[in-house]
């Protein structure tokens, strides 16, 4: 279910939203300094994927206990 850390396991984000990103640093990100503005920003967004996938597949675990599976026919009153 989980990944591993390191790229390959990691989805690698496109190229468009790694520019974007770069643009976009945080002033933490920018004082924790890199010579590379878009290897830093392909990294935060490879770790967002990972973490928000690995999210997904929580979510979606059938068996998984501390996720409460409803359908919407069980959360909406009937008229």
């Amino acid at each position: 279910m989980g990944h591993t850390a390191g790229m390959d396991s990691q989805r690698i984000p496109d190229e468009r939203r790694v520019h974007e990103r770069a643009e976009e640093l945080t002033t933490d990100e920018i004082e924790a300094g890199s010579d590379d503005p878009e290897a830093q920003a392909r990294e935060i967004l490879a770790e967002s994927d990972t973490r928000t996938l690995d999210r997904v597949e929580e979510l979606e675990d059938p068996d998984n206990p501390d996720v409460e599976h409803r359908t919407s026919a069980d959360t909406v009153l009937p008229e």
